[in-house]
């Protein structure tokens, strides 16, 4: 043990572990992470140990139920065979690995983990689940109350991004994961055992031993103490404009403009929406958006900061930069997305990437991309579009790897160009006027209430059925302001509406909402 680099403490840990006989070991990790190599991979550590192993899965469904548990059990070689379960048992669990922080959480509800018995080791990144993903507002779990959570839960728990360091070292989480458990030292074997069991699987043995010993050194020797707020999201840098001089120079105009015309508790909130405006257009996009912010700062009353100026840069960002045909081809085209993809599928430079993309375009996205009159001649003829919604409304699985289909896409990004004065632009232009002047108009009357109508934008998000699905709520979310226009709870009023839309996907618990409303 001393050879390993265990403390006296650690030894007498493992050694009490292995006095009691069996030791307990449970793996939740979804698809890609690397579950079943690292169950091997401690298996075959405690075989060439001397010890009886005996490993078992039971497999989630992706993210939507949960990740695989892996189960191990094991005990010393040389008495009398143990009979092992199948399956671990809630509260009956020595050592809990988790490849993702909210499986972490999920260890703890399904009773994995006591604060009596389990040592939890979780990485501390992300990989948003289904519920996630698909809820229409906010769904992302709250990483700082899980981590509170599994420090109250845990005898003894070890957190890091185990993620990063696998992926810094050319490997995946498993290897990271599996020096994090050698480095731990409830198990009773070397470092060396562990690293021999990695040379013998004859696979990415130098990233896998690289990934090890970072996974290793995060136990041993932390780069920086573990706390909650480290957990907490994290501002995005902004990455500086690229172009020519002069456009550079316009940009910084731009920028320059925000810290002397704007309150400073917005900066941050305009700096990013200037940003995201720009890349999705241009400069005089990136204009106009300072612009229609500057109005409604206008409208700021001296007593109340800067909260309506702060939300305006967020959702009028959001806004103008509405997805559309054109967006979706430009992103789908861009060198960084394809250098992401390679990444996240570990494609070597001598390997061939196949990319296969899912289309379903309706005849309102067709006519969307036609300039605006003509567009707006075939919106008003329903026979028409009818006809032309039977010609393109179907799925379609295309490679995009290949020359023709990179070839449409990247056409269709370059559209840009003339996105103004195309009929999609005008619908959203008119749509986001509209918006803008219900704040102007609520501003000096109900200063909460106009927050929050622009706090609705958040209801209208994607594109084709998505987008109608979005708008028609938020109509009927904002049907309600002449009943809320003079109250001076109107903006709790139309927050508690908007957050019953955002999770009624039928639309049957707003509709009993609106008539709360109506009854006030």
């Amino acid at each position: 043990m001393t050879a390993s680099g265990l403390g006296v403490s650690e030894a007498s840990e493992a050694a009490t572990s292995q006095d009691a006989g069996l030791i307990k070991l449970a793996i939740l990790a979804i698809g890609g992470q690397g579950g079943g190599v690292i169950t091997d991979w401690i298996v075959a550590t405690a075989e060439r140990s001397g010890w009886l192993a005996q490993s078992t899965s039971v497999p989630g469904v992706a993210q939507r139920t949960g990740a695989t548990i892996y189960y191990v059990e094991m005990a010393p070689g040389g008495g009398p065979t143990p009979v092992m379960a199948l399956a671990p048992a809630p509260g009956d669990v020595d050592i809990v690995v988790a490849a993702e922080l909210m499986e972490a959480g999920r260890a703890v509800q399904r009773g994995f983990v006591t604060p009596e018995t389990t040592t939890l080791i979780a990485s501390t990144h992300r990989a948003y689940g289904i519920l996630e993903k698909s809820a229409p507002g906010d769904g992302i779990g709250d990483a700082a109350a899980v981590t509170e959570i599994l420090e109250r839960s845990a005898k003894r728990l070890i957190l890091a991004d185990m993620e990063t360091l696998a992926r810094d070292n050319g490997s995946v989480i498993s290897a990271s994961l599996f020096g994090a458990l050698a480095a731990v030292g409830v198990l009773p074997f070397s470092r060396e055992a562990y690293e021999q069991t990695i040379r013998e699987s004859g696979k990415g043995v130098t990233a896998s031993l690289a990934a090890f010993a970072a996974g290793w050194q995060a136990v041993r020797a932390p780069q920086s103490p573990l706390s909650t707020q480290s957990l907490l999201p994290k501002t995005a840098v902004r990455s500086a404009p690229l172009g020519s001089p002069q456009l550079c120079a316009a940009y910084d105009r731009l920028t320059e403009r925000i810290e002397t015309a704007f309150p400073e508790p917005s900066h941050d909130m305009l700096l990013a929406g200037l940003q995201k405006v720009v890349d999705f257009q241009d400069l005089d996009y990136g204009r106009q958006y300072l612009d229609r912010v500057a109005e409604l700062s206008a409208l700021e009353p001296v007593d109340r900061g800067a909260e309506l100026t702060t939300e305006a840069a967020k959702y009028v960002a959001n806004a103008m930069a509405y997805d559309d045909v054109i967006r979706v081809a430009d992103l789908k085209t861009r060198g960084s997305r394809s250098l992401r993809v390679r990444e996240e599928a570990g494609v070597g430079d001598t390997q061939v990437l196949k990319v296969t993309e899912y289309m379903h375009p309706r005849a309102e996205e067709v006519c969307g991309l036609l300039p605006r009159r003509l567009g707006a001649f075939l919106e008003a003829r329903p026979k028409w579009m009818a006809r032309l919604d039977r010609l393109v409304n179907r799925g379609r699985r295309v490679r995009t790897d290949t020359l023709f289909w990179f070839f449409v896409l990247y056409t269709l990004g370059g559209l840009r160009l003339w996105r103004r004065r195309l009929l999609r632009h005008a619908h959203e232009t008119r749509h986001i006027e509209d918006w803008l002047d219900r704040v102007k108009t609520t501003a000096p009357r109900n200063y909460a209430l106009a927050v929050e109508i622009l706090r609705c934008r958040r209801l209208i998000k994607g594109y084709s059925d998505t987008h109608a699905r979005g708008l028609s709520k938020y109509d009927k979310v904002l049907s309600s302001l002449p009943a809320l226009m003079d109250r001076s709870d109107g903006g709790d009023w139309l927050r508690r509406l908007r957050d019953v839309a955002l999770k009624d996907e039928e639309g049957q618990d707003l509709e009993g909402a609106l008539k709360t409303v109506d009854s006030l």
